[in-house]
């Protein structure tokens, strides 16, 4: 059999310790690798299409470009990594900018080593990594603020399956694939499958942005 190929990780984060740190806990989990590290968004995006990395974690606020800036050019690579933005509480504004520009999800600086590698290893299967510590109000900002735009039922929903409504609506209560390829008795290569066919069909870059569509849709509570 062959190995599986660890999960490759860009760090960017202005601050050394805190890349350090990381990069400390990241060395000692069994199948990922930090690949390289960047001071700023600029050189991260430099970084990222020199060493192609699976998994970007970036930090919010950085000299030269900033990790808002620095989602778009990231995820314009091909293959896109996940990114995956590192903030502190209270930050959650800029966690939904991040968000909309296509970033996968959030982690918070203070979560310990076992959530940083669990979160590490579910943006490279391609699932959201939410932050249970500001979940639940970056959630609710994004629904208030698309309130007025985007009411009840959405017209992009007409060009999904009904499967693809099915696994739309586990998007939107947060189940990783895992999950929802054990609720529908299908492979988590099909749900990958199913998402990114949902991705494509609604126009949205992450699961976070499909499963605020599921909500504002109407399709959850």
């Amino acid at each position: 059999m062959t190995p599986q190929r660890p999960v490759r990780v860009l760090l960017a984060d202005d601050e050394q310790m805190i890349r350090t740190g990381v990069r400390l806990i990241l060395r000692h989990a069994e199948g990922i690798e930090v690949v390289a590290e960047a001071p700023d968004g600029a050189r991260a995006v430099e970084l990222a299409a020199e060493h192609r990395p699976d998994v970007v974690l970036l930090d919010i606020r950085m000299p030269v470009l900033d990790g808002l800036a620095a989602v778009a050019p990231l995820t314009a690579l091909v293959p896109a990594p996940q990114v995956v933005m590192l903030t502190t509480f209270g930050d959650e504004e800029n966690v939904l900018r991040a968000l909309e520009a296509g970033a996968t999800g959030f982690l918070l600086k203070d979560e310990g080593p076992e959530e940083l590698i669990s979160a590490v290893r579910a943006a490279a299967a391609g699932d959201a990594v939410l932050s249970p510590g500001v979940t639940g109000t970056v959630i609710r900002r994004m629904l208030a603020a698309g309130t007025g735009r985007n009411p009840g039922p959405d017209a992009r929903l007409a060009a999904l399956t009904d499967r693809e409504r099915e696994v739309l609506v586990m998007l939107g209560g947060g189940l990783a694939n895992s999950e929802i390829a054990g609720r529908l008795g299908i492979g988590v290569g099909t749900v990958k499958t199913h998402v990114g066919s949902i991705l494509e069909k609604t126009g949205t870059t992450s699961r976070v942005q499909a499963a605020v569509l599921a909500h504002r849709s109407g399709l959850l509570p």
